[in-house]
């Protein structure tokens, strides 16, 4: 008698058609790859089902660390774009199916830079210039999303939107200044290594068991340990970013939970304590953990969606299409 290893589901549904599933869920969806100067991505377009209806907006997505745009991160872009919105997102270099080491960021910049090259093609092309535009960063994504917006003209965003962004580091999760020092000392050697502590992100990030399940399903997400590189650069511009939160001027929505063992909550409220912006909203939800969409319970879930839908929609009926520039 033998046993067969079971084939994993190339998605997180399971076998629909891909186009059957998205039309099911109210969405059209595309796939492309698109070259930088940094490398290759890999993206995703989300657009309201009746290609009669003009969005109301564009929203530019980015996943958190070790994630991807093609699990449930892409309850997220649904979400938006059953709202009316344009979504788009690509896997950040060194994850899911864009070029690089997986899960190597030993220069964040770059790899911010290639992303926003993907965005700002689509943000000034003849078709979406004049919709008001949003970047949108869950995670360590939020601080990419950041960096992302110190990147671009000024005018370039309307708003911005972080979902539990990783701007301090708690304590747990702080890489050891002693491995980092060590590590130095081979003159970049080890920047690839993944040899730094793992803390289990995932099972600090999920309240709800069944999507920890389906999340650690994933085929394309990281698992390994996190590499030298890595945790040195994400130390580094989490201290960039808290030193330059009074340059952000746009209108920004940051939400966290209490419970967030992976970011800490202190990073959304310095960001609101000390951003240069007129328009900036914090919400924090009392013990919800760190995957506000993708790892709570339903109701909760809809709670952080609900809020984030009054945010943009609200954003856009004051700001209005972009015609010489957005607030």
């Amino acid at each position: 008698m033998t046993s067969e290893t079971p084939v994993a589901a190339a998605n997180y549904w399971g076998d629909m058609p891909e186009e059957e599933f998205y039309a099911s869920q109210g969405v059209r969806n595309s796939k492309s790859y698109f070259d930088t100067p940094n490398g290759k991505l890999f993206t995703q377009t989300f657009l309201p089902l009746d290609p009669n209806i003009s969005p109301k907006a564009t929203v530019y997505m980015t996943h958190g660390y070790g994630s991807d745009t093609g699990w449930l991160f892409q309850k997220i872009c649904i979400s938006y774009a059953n709202w009316g919105y344009a979504v788009f997102a690509a896997d950040l270099l060194g994850h899911g199916r864009s070029d690089g080491i997986k899960c190597y960021l030993g220069d964040l910049e770059k790899t911010t830079a290639a992303s926003l090259c993907f965005f700002k093609s689509v943000r000034n092309s003849d078709e979406y210039k004049h919709f008001p535009a949003f970047l949108f960063g869950e995670s360590m994504g939020g601080l990419a999303t950041l960096l992302m917006y110190f990147q671009s003209e000024t005018d370039t965003w309307t708003g911005l939107i972080f979902s539990a962004p990783l701007f301090v580091i708690p304590e747990p999760m702080k890489p050891s200044k002693v491995h980092l020092f060590m590590y130095g000392l081979l003159f970049g050697f080890a920047d690839t290594w993944a040899a730094m502590p793992d803390n289990k992100m995932v099972g600090k990030a999920i309240r709800d068991p069944e999507k920890l399940k389906i999340i650690a399903s994933n085929p394309r997400r990281y698992t390994g340990k996190p590499r030298v590189g890595t945790m040195r650069e994400i130390a580094r511009q989490c201290e960039y970013v808290q030193n330059n939160f009074h340059k952000v001027t746009a209108p920004f929505l940051t939400v966290h939970g209490t419970s967030d063992g992976v970011t800490c909550p202190t990073g959304s409220k310095l960001l609101y304590e000390k951003a240069s912006s007129e328009d900036k909203t914090l919400k924090i939800y009392d013990g919800m953990y760190h995957s506000l969409i993708q790892g709570e319970p339903d109701d909760a879930a809809n709670l952080v969606l609900a809020d984030m839908r009054a945010w943009i929609d609200d954003r856009v009926e004051r700001y209005g299409p972009k015609c010489n520039g957005s607030a």
